[in-house]
């Protein structure tokens, strides 16, 4: 038995912490096209107090067992805190039907568990945050800044 009925997993970059947004020349075209989203989220959402999530599945179970009601969703793209990162306001994603195990499954229940992807991507970055996983991030980002300031930090390219 599971115990939960909705799993998600991401990576998160604050986006604050992105310090360039050129290509590299040799860079692989996924990356290429990782970096233009990146920037796209830039240019509307802004770099602080917006994160952004890549490599993010919501899974769903809607029977108890994964090989007959399961649908995941792929996630990326952006979810934006209050000023003092302690709470979801608002979430920016694109939601794509991945794999499912869910025969009767049908547009309509698609859409509806899609729009629902958004409110489950709320619910579990305010997890994240109360974890303590984005104070240890943000800690981790201001002691590299005040590192740089000093000149005493490596400065690497395409982060």
């Amino acid at each position: 038995m599971f115990g939960r009925w909705v799993e998600f997993e991401f990576d998160c970059l604050p986006l604050r912490s992105v310090g360039r947004l050129d290509v590299p020349i040799d860079a692989s075209p996924a990356y290429e096209a990782f970096v233009m989203r990146l920037k796209a989220a830039v240019a509307k959402h802004g770099m602080h107090n917006s994160y952004y999530l890549h490599h993010a599945v919501c899974r769903y179970y809607l029977t108890n067992d994964p090989k007959n009601g399961r649908v995941e969703f792929a996630v990326e793209g952006v979810v934006l805190t209050g000023e003092d990162d302690l709470k979801t306001k608002a979430v920016d994603l694109t939601i794509t039907l991945g794999k499912e195990t869910c025969p009767w499954l049908n547009e309509p229940a698609v859409d509806f568990l899609a729009e629902s992807v958004k409110h489950a991507v709320a619910t579990e970055f305010d997890r994240y945050i109360q974890a303590g996983d984005l104070t240890k991030t943000k800690e981790r980002i201001e002691a590299m800044q005040e590192q740089i300031e000093k000149g005493e930090a490596f400065q690497a390219m395409y982060l």
